[in-house]
């Protein structure tokens, strides 16, 4: 797999790639990671990549030029590659789109910066628009990066143990079930003691029940989706 960051900031994001997991998939050639400055071809003198905007409003919008012959390039040398914009005017990014996309080839995410991109751009190459949440950043690296490794992960091989991937919150309509690592006490705190008896059966019982007590708390539509599903069936 491979991912191009289209970016004017490349060193906002290469510094993510140097440790961890996603390093060790790109030594091992999983994936791996490219960058590609829209201001490298712009035919402005002065390499300038935004404009004021057409119709009044503040701030400055990236212009068509640079993006569409940068967009073009990347399409001549691959045909395949799959462009997603980011921007919060967009369907929410979710874990099935996490896993559908880990089946791709070659991903381009294109990231805003100023006020937005040239609309004519995103109609033109967009396979795809998503956002990561109803806020506004100050550009669209982040959420590109979000994006991006929330699919690495679901692509083969890059995490060490693929079965973690099964029991992960939204792999399922409930979130996941409260994690607890060892001692078994620590500050006077314990870890549930049904954790410490050794009965599978009561402990999966148990794991559902918090998982539905805190998606109740934090999120109470997806326990609706749950009661849905369970309806289903039976």
């Amino acid at each position: 797999m491979k991912f191009t960051f289209v970016t004017l900031f490349s060193n906002l994001v290469e510094g993510y790639f140097q440790d961890s997991i996603l390093k060790r998939a790109i030594e091992k050639e999983i994936m791996s990671v490219d960058y590609v400055n829209p201001r490298d071809y712009s035919k402005n003198k002065h390499s300038k990549v935004d404009d004021t905007a057409v119709g009044g409003g503040a701030g400055m919008v990236m212009n068509p030029q640079p993006l569409f012959d940068c967009l073009d390039e990347l399409k001549k040398e691959d045909e395949e590659v799959h462009i997603i914009f980011l921007t919060p005017v967009a369907k929410p990014f979710k874990q099935n789109d996490a896993k559908r996309l880990s089946k791709k080839s070659h991903i381009a995410f294109v990231s805003g910066r100023y006020e937005g991109i040239d609309e004519r751009v995103v109609e033109k190459y967009a396979d795809e628009v998503f956002s990561i949440g109803d806020y506004i950043l100050t550009g669209g690296e982040l959420a590109s990066l979000v994006i991006c490794d929330a699919v690495s992960r679901n692509i083969e091989g890059v995490l060490g143990n693929s079965d973690s991937l099964s029991i992960e919150s939204f792999e399922t309509p409930l979130l996941e079930a409260p994690s607890f690592s060892k001692p078994k006490v620590y500050d006077e705190l314990s870890v549930p003691s049904e954790y410490l008896k050794g009965n599978h059966s009561k402990i999966r019982s148990l794991k559902l029940a918090m998982s539905e007590s805190k998606t109740k708390f934090f999120r109470p539509e997806q326990l609706l989706k749950q009661r849905i599903r369970k309806s289903y069936e039976k």
